[in-house]
């Protein structure tokens, strides 16, 4: 930017940020800026004398064309303050559009209009976002995310009705015509929309895995069992007992499984991977989750429980107040009453793990105050509040596997 550009530009925004871009101001204070946040060393002894030269040029050059007034020492050139002709806002914004290419306020309020209009009506999440802008144009406000809202808003559009499984690649191929610029341009503001609209819990989940309630996913999405179980899918039964380390399928498998039967005393879902790979115990089914269930995951529990369900049902993962969440929010998203396993104050109070032990953070403290209300969570949340201490699973199924 040249410093006719940067004073101009700096000095209608900040005007229409204002309460006198809407007539509520109560005061008329003058739209103005400090020579030194154009340049910061204007009034330090090593400024660039040519920057702070070309500074003043550009002053003296706007003055003369009526759009400001400058403020200057007692005795001397340098500049104190420069101020906006306030009634010259319209001519400066067009004096900006046609030079510099800038967009004034009234045109991105027009976009904005044309925006909702366009979008009011395409999906239910658009609609209350729509409503959301709406109150924006009313107010004369202009979000910050503006220049992308239009890309974010038919994205959310499409994804929102989506009935078909499709990869992310496949979704911006369908909703921009390139593969690369959901990923790339739009996945995170999507996502964050998406979330905002959602009556469900997100914690310790990752931004996009909000996709996977609307058939949409990053890669083929797997579901990882282990143990003695026979698999009924397309009408053949699979044992896979023969597989030590387990399998792993495509959830796209799932619609063709009619039955899981559990040939052991429990089945067991585990948080994370280490551990899952790590834990062998007789009679025990495992299932690796990998954080907060998936709808893939929670569809296949089901299956497993309507299977099977006269044998014990559990969960292991991390004592701190992300396994907890994901323990409470398996038992919510599943209807199975899953007991813990491994995740008491017995573990914490072990003194082979006494060096594995972390410390809470604020963040863990304010998220166990809920949990700590829970029966099935008091003793062990009290425990790890009082001795202000946390335990992550793998020190745990590396002692188990002993």
């Amino acid at each position: 930017m040249t410093y006719e550009e940067k004073i101009l530009t700096y000095l209608a925004e900040n005007y229409r940020k204002s309460r006198k871009d809407t007539g509520n101001n109560k005061t008329n204070r003058r739209t103005q800026v400090k020579p030194e946040k154009l340049y910061k060393k204007y009034n330090a002894n090593e400024g660039d004398f040519e920057e702070i030269s070309k500074l003043n040029q550009a002053v003296e050059g706007l003055s003369r064309k009526g759009f400001i007034t400058a403020e200057t020492e007692t005795f001397g050139t340098q500049l104190k303050c420069i101020y906006m002709t306030d009634e010259k806002i319209k001519d400066i914004e067009h004096y900006l559009t046609d030079k510099f290419g800038y967009t004034p306020k009234d045109m991105k309020l027009q976009k904005l209009k044309e925006l909702v209009e366009r979008y009011q009506n395409a999906s239910s999440i658009c609609k209350k976002e729509c409503a959301v802008l709406a109150e924006y144009i009313e107010s004369r406000k202009i979000p910050k995310n503006i220049d992308e809202l239009d890309d974010i808003l038919k994205a959310v559009a499409f994804i929102e009705k989506n009935r078909e499984d499709l990869y992310i690649r496949e979704v911006s191929m369908k909703v921009y015509g390139d593969s690369k610029f959901f990923e790339e341009e739009t996945l995170q503001p999507v996502c964050s929309m998406l979330r905002k609209y959602s009556c469900r819990s997100f914690e310790d989940e990752l931004l996009d895995e909000i996709l996977l309630d609307f058939h949409i996913s990053k890669d083929p999405q797997k579901l990882c069992i282990k143990g003695n179980a026979i698999i009924n899918i397309s009408g053949k039964e699979a044992d896979i007992s023969g597989f030590l380390n387990g399998i792993e399928f495509l959830a796209s498998d799932l619609a063709n499984i009619s039955s899981v039967k559990i040939i052991a005393r429990e089945f067991m879902t585990i948080e994370n991977r280490t551990s899952y790979l790590r834990y062998h115990a007789d009679n025990v089914v495992t299932f690796y989750l990998g954080g907060y269930a998936n709808r893939y995951q929670r569809d296949f529990i089901k299956m497993v429980y309507a299977s099977n369900p006269d044998i014990v049902y559990r969960h292991f993962g991390d004592i701190d107040a992300g396994g907890f969440w994901i323990h409470h929010n398996l038992c919510e998203v599943t209807g199975v009453k899953f007991a813990l396993f491994a995740m008491s104050v017995k573990e914490l109070q072990n003194k082979e793990y006494a060096l594995c032990l972390h410390k809470l953070t604020d963040n863990d403290r304010s998220r166990l105050q809920e949990l700590k209300k829970m029966d099935i969570y008091a003793e062990v949340i009290n425990y790890m509040l009082e001795h202000d201490t946390k335990l992550e699973q793998e020190i745990v199924s590396l002692t188990l596997a002993k």
